[in-house]
């Protein structure tokens, strides 16, 4: 993979962060997104006074950039080097793997079937704009 790649990946696990930081801020789904998780605002700041976020943020974008660069490895495969076949490897990355093994989780589980479409709201926008950019590094 060239330097452009590498670049691209770690742009698109920004853009994954970024991402994450709107979806899930109380002014979009946070709010819903505590009431379905069952989690407090309270626990909020627990994390943050044990340090917990930085580890849960740091991880978040560990898991950013190998998702960034198994799309990449996608790509490459699938030789697609323009944003809109990025999108279709990363709607295809998503239903094929994402949709569809969180699903089970939600079906055996009394979780609710609304944090399903929530976080798989989220998970689907992030596959494609991920693969859009480094598409468009390739």
């Amino acid at each position: 993979m060239t330097y452009n790649v590498f670049l691209g990946i770690l742009l698109a696990a920004i853009a994954n962060m970024i991402l994450g930081m709107l979806w899930y801020n109380p002014l979009v789904f946070g709010k819903t997104w505590m009431k379905l998780t069952n989690i407090k605002p309270a626990d909020i700041a627990r994390m943050k006074k044990t340090g917990s976020t930085t580890q849960a943020y740091l991880s978040s974008f560990l898991a950013a950039i190998i998702t960034a660069y198994v799309l990449a490895i996608f790509l490459k495969m699938s030789a697609a080097s323009t944003t809109a076949e990025g999108a279709v490897v990363g709607l295809l990355a998503w239903l094929g793997f994402v949709a569809t093994t969180s699903l089970s989780e939600f079906l055996w589980t009394p979780k609710p079937r609304q944090l399903y479409w929530l976080n798989n709201g989220y998970n689907l926008i992030s596959f494609i704009l991920m693969a859009m950019i480094v598409a468009s590094a390739m």
